[in-house]
């Protein structure tokens, strides 16, 4: 063998022990998860500072205008009522006396007007036939200013009864009205959330500046609406008809459509915490209203500008100074790219420039270890 073999198989040796130590020492590709860029719906959003809630478009929280015991409480938790349904009536028995002592009143004035009115009526006809007879000589002048004095008196004695039975209708209208607050009707058609008190409990009207609780809490199921508070920074750019997507608690990752309704007037100032303004959003589908109760949690996302159809990709993949890291699927590395960011939300953002359709990039930014030029693994992609 010449030294020249000698030496080439020499050189052959070391490169493939250095072939096999750095492939020994070469880390293992890291498991990532990659999203493709696509095209899609991209808004620009603002959402609440703090959790909104569910309401009712009308809620009563119902109490007797008096104090006194519930002798009849006609509904119970759940039960479903009419606009003008009794709900509950307080001990009354001396206000309903009240009321048949003025109606008795009424009708004895009445009585009385009606007779002074014809007792005016025949004197004003004796009046008339006197007068008829003065030209004939028969009557003097004396008799005929007498009757016509009497029926003068008369007929202002119709006018002052009448005027009495007016009054004893009116002393009856008041006697009604004070039977009356002593019983609770239903102002609108709804489900009777609360009760808080019992049959032949005792119950007293709120004292000025003191609240306490309703008797009764009435709510209208069909209708509700959410509202929310928005930080005082991103209210200026919401207007009412803006679509909304609601979420809640309850119901997970569902989405419910909604626009907004109201925007307050003025900004809410909370000791501790941020200045925000409270605005309401009305839902657009109807059969959703189905199935809501009021005071559930709710979160809005008002969108102030949607774009259709432009590169999106999720938010989550996007670094600090707009860098994302897209694979290679030739080298199996990641490279990283600098890129133009438009509208974006928590979910999506727009690219103007620096990536094309089609492309794969990290979706696991944080991962341990992701870095330009870093070997990977596709572990889980993830469609838009």
């Amino acid at each position: 063998m010449t030294k020249y073999a000698k030496w080439f198989i020499w050189v052959m040796v070391i490169t493939a022990a250095i072939v096999w130590i750095r492939w020994e020492l070469q880390p293992e590709p890291i498991e990532v998860k990659v999203t493709t860029v696509e095209k899609g719906v991209v808004d620009r959003t603002v959402a609440n500072t703090r959790a909104g809630s569910v309401k009712s478009c009308r809620r009563a929280r119902l109490s007797p205008s008096l104090g006194g015991q519930i002798a009849r409480l006609e509904v119970k938790e759940g039960s479903r009522v009419m606009p003008g349904d009794l709900l509950l009536e307080l001990w009354n028995d001396d206000i309903k006396a009240e009321v048949v002592l003025a109606e008795r009143q009424a009708v004895s004035a009445e009585a009385t007007a009606k007779a002074a009115c014809l007792n005016a009526d025949n004197a004003q006809r004796e009046a008339d036939r006197l007068v008829r007879l003065k030209e004939s000589g028969a009557v003097s002048v004396e008799r005929i200013d007498q009757v016509q004095t009497n029926a003068e008196a008369h007929k202002a004695e119709c006018v002052a009864s009448s005027v009495q039975a007016e009054v004893s209708k009116a002393r009856l209208g008041v006697a009604k009205a004070n039977l009356e607050r002593t019983r609770l009707h239903a102002p609108f058609e709804g489900v009777v959330a609360q009760i808080n008190s019992e049959l032949n409990e005792y119950v007293t009207p709120s004292p000025p500046g003191i609240a306490t609780l309703p008797v009764i809490d009435l709510v209208d199921d069909s209708c509700f609406y959410v509202s929310a508070p928005i930080d005082e920074v991103d209210a200026m750019g919401i207007k009412t008809g803006m679509q909304t997507n609601i979420t809640l608690d309850a119901f997970g990752k569902r989405i419910f459509k909604a626009t907004i309704r109201r925007i307050a007037c003025f900004v809410l100032d909370l000791e501790k915490q941020a200045r925000t303004v409270e605005v309401e959003a009305e839902f657009t589908n109807q059969e959703d209203l189905l199935e809501l109760l009021a005071g559930y949690s709710a979160d809005v996302e008002i969108i102030l500008e949607s774009k259709q159809a432009v590169l999106r990709v999720p938010t989550e993949a996007v670094m600090e100074d707009y860098k994302v890291l897209v694979f290679d699927p030739a080298e199996g590395v990641l490279r990283e790219r600098k890129v133009e960011v438009g509208i974006s939300n928590w979910k999506y953002s727009e690219i103007i420039q620096g990536l094309k359709q089609g492309d794969r990039i990290l979706l696991s930014v944080d991962k341990e270890g992701v870095a330009d030029g870093v070997a990977v693994k596709i572990e889980q992609e993830k469609k838009q």
